[in-house]
């Protein structure tokens, strides 16, 4: 079984001590790829973990919880590395009013310059929202064409209507560990409503490890547990699910290249 790990923050802390080895334990776990993501204190976080595996790829952005720190030179740099070849998608970008880090207009602000920055390079885009669903649509829509390269709703927690909605617009839904948890339902009932060519598995590591590893630090291998509680919701197999969406990630990320994987 053959799966890829479509959200992953490899860059975090908790991994200092046992990088290689939770990287080494995917790949035992069939994890092919892995799409790092990079909105850490350093802009290329991700591109150095993908230079480092060809197994690896990057993603870059500005988190909205950071919205406030960006300035001119942030956007500039990012300019600079939405060209490197391992760079796939733009993000995790969007919108959280459940922290409010930053204030809510320099998120929308910041998140309206990278919608803009991944329309001009060609890429897709990875979403963050979090109590901000409504306004997140909003700018998203007020682009015309909504998403002119596709996009994925990461961490999808919504119900089934939200899904619709989403999926209206040309998402593909990224479910992880929230997925396996026994109160969400809502959750599994929106997987169960996604067509097959728009699903997608991640970890979403280090964060909400799925049962059995609830309150755990989370890794990429854990996505197949994720993948077999998404094969039970939807009556088919793991395995059916490790290929439509390792099949599905290659057709929105790696379109016009060659995987290493």
């Amino acid at each position: 079984m053959s799966l890829v790990d479509s959200h992953c923050h490899l860059d975090d802390e908790k991994f200092d001590p046992d990088r290689a080895q939770v990287i080494e334990r995917a790949l035992a776990a069939g994890v092919e790829l892995m799409l790092a993501i990079g909105t850490g204190g350093d802009l290329d976080v991700a591109i150095q973990q993908a230079e480092r595996y060809p197994f690896i790829y990057a993603t870059i952005g500005v988190h909205p919880h950071d919205a406030a720190k960006a300035t001119p030179d942030t956007f500039a740099r990012l300019r600079d590395l939405a060209g490197h070849p391992k760079v796939l998608a733009i993000g995790e970008i969007g919108l959280d009013y459940h922290y409010d880090f930053s204030p809510r207009d320099v998120q929308r602000s910041v998140f309206e310059r990278q919608l803009e920055l991944a329309a001009d390079f060609h890429k897709p885009i990875v979403i963050h929202t979090r109590e901000a669903w409504e306004d997140t649509f909003a700018q998203l829509t007020s682009l015309g064409t909504c998403l002119p390269y596709g996009g994925i709703m990461h961490c999808f927690t919504g119900d089934a209507a939200q899904a619709r909605q989403a999926l209206n617009v040309g998402f593909h839904l990224g479910f992880g560990g929230v997925l396996t948890f026994p109160k969400a339902e809502s959750v599994r009932e929106a997987a169960r409503i996604t067509p097959e060519d728009r699903l997608l598995v991640e970890t979403d590591c280090p964060y909400l490890a799925p049962v059995p590893h609830r309150g755990k630090r989370n890794e990429p291998a854990f996505v197949a547990d994720t993948a077999r509680r998404l094969a039970e919701v939807r009556g088919t197999t793991p395995e059916a699910i490790a290929a439509c969406t390792t099949r599905n990630f290659r057709a929105l990320c790696l379109r016009g290249q060659s995987s290493n994987g």
